[in-house]
C-alpha cells in the first residue's frame, strides 16, 4: 500500500470514534494485568506499610470495583448523549460537513475511551478478587490504581463539559476551520513534485502527436477525487518512457466512465501499466482536506451562508468566517503556486497536472458570500475590506483583475438593492479603497 492510501486511511481512522477508545481500552487491559502481576509478586505485609494503598478484604474491594465500574458505564452513556446533542446542534447550526471535524475531535475520543479503559480495568481486576476460606487474594495495589482512575475520570467530566461548551461556540468553529485551511496551505503551496521549470522548454518536450496517440485513462467507480498520487505517476511515467496529462484535480466529482488522464507511450500500453496508474487516483465518498484546498474554504463558505440565512441571521459569524478568508487570502497570494509541468530527474517531462488557479479560489471563496449576503450592507462591506487588503499581498496582474471582478460586482448588487443613499456611499468608500490599493501597486506579471 503506497503512502497516499495509507495517509487517507489514517485520516479515516483519526476521524472515528473508535480507535482512540479502542487504544486505551487495549491499555486498560494490559495494566490490569500488570497490576495483577505486582501484586502477586508483592508481600501483603510489605504494602500494608503505605497508607495510601487500599487495605479492606475481599468484600469491600468487590464493592469498590463494581461501584466504580457501574458508574463509569452510567457516565459513559451520558458524555456520548451529550457529544450526539452537540453533534446535531453543530448539523444544524455550521453544516452536516462539519460533523467530520467533530468527530475528528481527539478531545471527545480520549473522554470517551477514558471511562470505557476504567471500566475495563476494574472488571477485570474485579475477576480475580477471591474471598473464600481456603484462598483469599485481594490486589490492594490494583484495586488502589482503579481508585485513582476514578479520581482522573471525575477531572476528565469536568475537562469535558468545558471542552464541549466551547467547541459548539461560532468562532472556535470558525478557527479551527481555519487552522486545517492554513495547514492545507502549507501543506500544498509550493508543492514540489517532481523538478519546477520555468516556462522555456515545456511545450517543446510535449510530443507533437500526443493528441493522436495519448490514450484515456477511465474511472473505474464514482466518487470524489481524494488524492492523487503524483509521485507514484512521475515514478511510472519514468520507468515506462510515458506522458501523463491529468484532466481532473483533487476535490473532483468523477464518474464512471470520465477520463482521469491522458497517457502517451511510444510503445502500445500494457494493462498492467494502466492498473498501476489506476492506482495513484484514490477515490471516495466524501472530500478530504488532503490534497483539496477548496475543501477548507467551502467550509468557511458554508458557515458564512447559513449564518446570513434569514433563520439564522447572524452576519457577525460571516463576518468572522470572511476575516479568516482574507487572512489565508493572503498568505496564498504571497505563495509560489505549483507548475503544471513536472519532470524527473533527467529533465524528461513525465506529469502535466491540472492544479488550481488563484482566480478559481477567490470565486470559490466570495461569489456565493457575495451573492447571498448583497442584501447585508455589514457583510458586502466586509467583503471589499478583505479584498482590499488580499490586493495589496497579490504579486500577479491576473490575481489582481479575479480580485477586482469581484468588487465590481458587489457594487453592481448594492446599486440594484434597495440600499439607502448614506449605505451605497458606504460601500462606494470601500470601493474607492480597492482601487487606491490597486493603483499604489507595480504592474505585475
Amino acid at each position: 500500500m503506497n503512502k497516499s492510501r495509507l495517509q487517507t486511511l489514517w485520516e479515516g481512522i483519526r476521524s472515528s470514534y473508535w480507535f482512540v477508545p479502542t487504544l486505551m481500552a487495549a491499555g486498560a487491559v494490559a495494566l490490569a494485568f500488570a497490576m495483577l502481576q505486582f501484586d502477586r509478586m508483592t508481600q501483603s505485609d510489605e504494602i500494608d506499610r503505605l497508607n495510601w494503598v487500599y487495605a479492606g478484604g475481599p468484600e469491600g474491594a468487590r464493592t469498590v470495583l463494581s461501584t466504580i465500574a457501574s458508574s463509569m458505564m452510567a457516565i459513559a452513556g451520558t458524555t456520548f448523549s451529550i457529544v450526539i446533542v452537540a453533534l446535531t446542534l453543530a448539523a444544524s447550526q455550521f453544516g452536516p460537513r462539519l460533523l467530520r471535524n467533530f468527530m475528528g475531535d481527539t478531545g471527545n475520543q480520549v473522554v470517551l475511551g477514558t471511562y470505557i479503559a476504567t471500566f475495563i480495568y476494574c472488571l477485570m481486576v474485579l475477576r480475580s478478587v477471591r474471598g473464600s476460606d481456603y484462598d483469599v487474594f485481594v490486589p490492594q495495589t490494583s484495586v488502589t490504581v482503579g481508585i485513582f482512575l476514578s479520581l482522573l475520570s471525575i477531572g476528565v467530566l469536568i475537562y469535558f463539559f468545558h471542552h464541549v461548551s466551547t467547541s459548539i461556540q461560532a468562532g472556535q468553529v470558525v478557527g479551527e476551520v481555519n487552522r486545517d485551511l492554513k495547514q492545507a496551505i502549507e501543506r500544498l503551496f509550493p508543492e514540489q513534485v517532481g523538478r519546477n521549470h520555468q516556462p522555456q522548454h515545456q511545450e517543446a518536450q510535449i510530443p507533437t502527436d500526443f493528441e493522436v496517440k495519448a490514450q484515456p485513462l477511465i474511472a473505474l467507480n464514482s466518487g470524489y477525487l481524494q488524492v492523487v498520487d503524483d509521485r507514484q505517476l512521475i515514478k511510472t511515467a519514468r520507468d515506462r518512457d510515458l506522458l501523463i496529462r491529468l484532466q481532473c484535480h483533487p476535490g473532483d466529482f468523477i464518474v464512471r466512465g470520465r477520463s482521469l488522464a491522458k497517457i502517451w507511450s511510444p510503445q502500445p500500453l500494457e494493462e498492467a501499466v494502466c492498473e498501476q496508474i489506476q492506482q495513484a487516483f484514490i477515490l471516495g465518498k466524501q472530500r478530504t482536506k488532503a490534497q483539496d484546498i477548496e475543501f477548507s474554504i467551502n467550509q468557511l463558505v458554508e458557515i458564512a451562508l447559513r449564518a446570513i440565512s434569514p433563520s439564522v441571521n447572524d452576519p457577525f459569524t460571516a463576518i468572522q468566517c470572511i476575516d479568516q478568508l482574507s487572512i489565508a487570502f493572503c498568505d496564498l497570494a504571497e505563495r509560489q503556486f505549483p507548475s503544471p509541468y513536472r519532470y524527473d530527474e533527467q529533465d524528461c517531462l513525465r506529469l502535466i497536472a491540472q492544479p488550481i488557479q488563484f482566480a478559481e479560489l477567490v470565486k470559490t471563496a466570495f461569489t456565493q458570500i457575495r451573492q447571498y449576503g448583497r442584501s447585508d450592507v455589514a457583510v458586502s462591506i466586509r467583503l471589499l475590506e478583505a479584498i482590499a487588503t488580499i490586493i495589496t499581498h497579490a504579486h500577479h496582474q491576473s490575481d489582481r483583475q479575479a480580485l477586482l471582478r469581484q468588487a465590481r460586482m458587489i457594487i453592481r448588487g448594492s446599486q440594484e438593492g434597495t440600499f439607502e443613499q448614506f449605505d451605497r456611499n458606504d460601500l462606494q468608500e470601500r470601493y474607492q479603497r480597492v482601487l487606491a490599493a490597486l493603483d499604489t501597486l507595480p504592474k505585475g506579471s
